[in-house]
């Protein structure tokens, strides 16, 4: 099913000519979904087809591709690199604050503050200068995908801003076809480190979190890309992810074994019991079979939750309006 779904939506949006920006009438992205019933609109609108369709087409670009294989980096994907870069420079200026709580530091709330402040800046010299109309609407998913500064938590909401992000800077042409390793493979294995960082750092709060019964406690996207990247592997199956020396050896060519090491890092016990599915995961059978039942998983317990998308902001390049037949 999600090998025709790729088919049908990836060709929507990523057309041989880049969209034109001056057909877009920009606006600060809003919140649509207010309440559970909103939930049909989002899944009928053009924003949903088209962020879909943009995981798909990622899905099916990784595909049998190694982190270290070679591929284009453009000057888009070089400024967005620098934009990362600085975002965690400010995480050295930011250093957590002593407070009596022992998740959630304040310092958060100044790092966040800086971005709010510049994030538009920020997007404005990634963009070509025909796009620089679309800053304020672009800006707003950059914003949003770092985590909340009053909660200061992070999950799979904030990381979908992420790839919004991404999704609009591709809308409008700053990011194209032949950029679409890069995207994964520098833009958001960046984007991972810097949250992963930003986490430790500050000790935030997974947002969401389903506990033990959750696939991760603050990703899921890295999950479906990179066992997209283990496809038709040789010698890596499944069942050797829980092998402790199988992640440490090949972690710098996967994207879903680095998932895994950092979760080794970060959390102590049986597997089984702190990673429950993805423990679960470990027993099917093929890499095929574990990458289109994550997108599965991916849609019923992430885009198809309220607490989510209630947060999902909705403008002119990813649109509420229902998908046009």
């Amino acid at each position: 099913m999600a090998e025709n779904e790729n088919e049908q939506v990836s060709g929507s949006h990523q057309d041989d000519q880049p969209p034109n920006p001056v057909s877009f009438s920009f606006m600060v992205p809003k919140k649509e979904i207010s309440m559970v019933s909103d939930m049909g609109k989002w899944k009928r609108s053009q924003a949903y087809a088209d962020y879909m369709g943009f995981i798909l087409t990622l899905n099916e670009a990784v595909k049998g591709k190694k982190l270290t294989c070679d591929y284009q980096v453009s000057e888009t994907v070089e400024r967005l690199l620098a934009l990362l870069d600085t975002l965690d420079c400010w995480i050295d200026e930011m250093p957590p604050v002593d407070q009596p709580s022992r998740f959630g530091n304040k310092a958060f709330r100044n790092w966040y503050s800086m971005l709010q402040q510049r994030a538009e800046n920020l997007v404005t010299i990634v963009l070509p200068e025909d796009c620089h109309g679309a800053a304020p609407e672009i800006a707003e998913y950059l914003l949003e995908s770092v985590g909340n500064s009053t909660r200061i938590d992070y999950g799979t909401g904030h990381e979908a801003a992420f790839a919004t992000f991404l999704c609009c800077l591709c809308k409008v042409g700053a990011l194209r076809m032949e950029d679409q390793l890069a995207i994964v493979f520098k833009v958001f294995d960046k984007y991972l480190r810097l949250t992963r960082r930003l986490q430790k750092t500050y000790r935030m709060e997974p947002a969401g979190s389903q506990g033990v019964w959750g696939l991760d406690d603050f990703q899921f996207l890295p999950f479906i890309l990179g066992s997209s990247q283990l496809i038709d592997h040789p010698t890596l199956e499944p069942r050797h992810f829980l092998e402790e020396k199988v992640v440490n050896e090949h972690h710098q060519d996967y994207i879903f074994l680095e998932c895994i090491k950092f979760i080794n890092e970060m959390k102590t016990g049986p597997f089984a019991e702190h990673s429950n599915q993805l423990w679960n995961i470990s027993a099917v059978p093929s890499w095929s079979k574990v990458n289109q039942g994550l997108i599965r998983m991916y849609k019923a317990e992430c885009l198809e939750k309220f607490p989510v998308i209630q947060h999902f902001k909705f403008g002119s390049l990813l649109s509420i309006q229902p998908v046009k037949p």
